[in-house]
């Protein structure tokens, strides 16, 4: 059952027994000399006062006015009884709860003004009676009353659409912190494994060389350099999953830790030198871990795209800044195949991490990447 069928059968319920107090009330009063007997006719309007109520809440103001309508005539006629305005003051009570003040205060005004029409004017009584005062008062408070729970009900829709917004806006922000977090999985994952595996790649190839050459000892030192990619490649992937179990085992990778990425490359047959220039200092927050992946995925382009050409790492601090530099004398940038997301992501890493980063063709050929990040304790 639908919560207007309920509503509508309990409002017809208590029309019933309003009905039955209006005839039961205006039969038990006293009659003054003026007043008339209670007929069918004065019954019957009383119904018809009382019992329209029952729709107040889907038809408020059709229902006042046929209560209205009813409550004057039964006066006009003279019947006894000082309770058949109470269907009157519901009706009007109704109208402005449910949010139509202006139209309340109208048909309550309305009301009164035809009470003193139809009583006072045809029997030349036109001193506002006792009557007309007490009614005036009374629809004076049904309208403040249903006021006051009108402007509560709309308090309190406001409340809950609020909280729908909220609910709403917090549900779009997981939403969009889940995807920056999957985002951010993606690319340290990338970075991480397309590095190792490219330096095992190169190693597997060098060793399959060499033993198809009957020539195992270099082979072996080989095989030596993959175990070691892949215990570091295990390392960095525990790192990261105890960064995302909020777990900090202070190993992250950074600057400090570029001598041994640059080892690392070495090892696969990358002859690849380390420069430092100037004085060191502690890059911003956020920009250590960016300088670190962001060479690393250089040196991993090196590897993939360029063979083993010379390469030279250079970290230049100045002023405010520090800019890494990864420089190759490979074959002409033209020639080379697509870098794919590689260099996407060095640029999203540098622009997060409040810096700059620009690549392509070196200045004596071969290819040149170029980040400048900031450094601790600059804007």
């Amino acid at each position: 059952m639908t919560r207007w069928t309920t509503d509508t059968a309990a409002d017809a319920a208590a029309c019933v027994a309003l009905a039955a107090g209006l005839v039961a009330g205006s039969l038990a009063v006293a009659r003054t000399g003026e007043e008339r007997a209670l007929d069918p006719l004065g019954c019957a309007l009383l119904l018809a006062a009382a019992l329209p109520p029952a729709w107040r809440r889907t038809r408020p103001i059709p229902v006042a006015l046929v209560s209205a309508t009813a409550c004057v005539t039964y006066y006009a006629l003279l019947y006894p009884g000082i309770f058949a305005a109470a269907p009157v003051l519901l009706a009007v009570y109704t109208v402005v709860a449910l949010g139509r003040l202006p139209e309340g205060v109208v048909v309550a005004v309305a009301f009164d003004a035809a009470l003193y029409l139809a009583v006072a004017v045809p029997h030349g009584a036109y001193a506002v009676f006792d009557g007309v005062w007490w009614t005036a008062g009374f629809l004076a408070a049904v309208v403040v009353i249903g006021h006051m729970v009108a402007t509560h009900r709309a308090y309190l829709r406001e409340v809950e659409l609020r909280a729908a917004e909220a609910e709403r806006t917090r549900e779009e922000a997981a939403l969009r912190r889940a995807g920056e977090e999957r985002l951010w999985i993606a690319q340290e994952l990338h970075d991480t494994l397309t590095h190792t595996i490219s330096v095992i790649n190169v190693q597997t190839g060098a060793a399959s060389h060499l033993l198809a050459k009957g020539d195992p000892a270099p082979a072996g030192d080989a095989l030596a350099a993959i175990r070691a990619s892949s215990q570091e490649a295990m390392r960095e992937l525990r790192a990261t999953l105890g960064v995302l179990r909020r777990v900090d085992d202070g190993g992250d990778p950074g600057l400090a830790r570029l001598p041994e990425l640059v080892e690392r490359a070495r090892r696969a047959g990358l002859p690849v030198t380390y420069e430092v220039l100037g004085e060191p200092r502690p890059p911003a927050e956020g920009a250590d871990l960016a300088a670190y992946r962001i060479v690393q995925e250089a040196l991993t382009n090196v590897l993939k795209h360029a063979g083993t050409p010379v390469t030279t790492v250079t970290a230049e601090y100045h002023g405010d800044t520090v800019t890494l530099r990864v420089t190759d004398d490979g074959e002409p940038v033209d020639d080379r195949p697509g870098h794919g997301m590689g260099l996407i992501g060095m640029r999203e890493r540098a622009v997060a991490a409040g810096g700059s980063l620009s690549a392509g063709r070196g200045p004596d050929g071969g290819f040149r990447v170029e980040a400048e990040l900031p450094l601790a304790g600059t804007a």
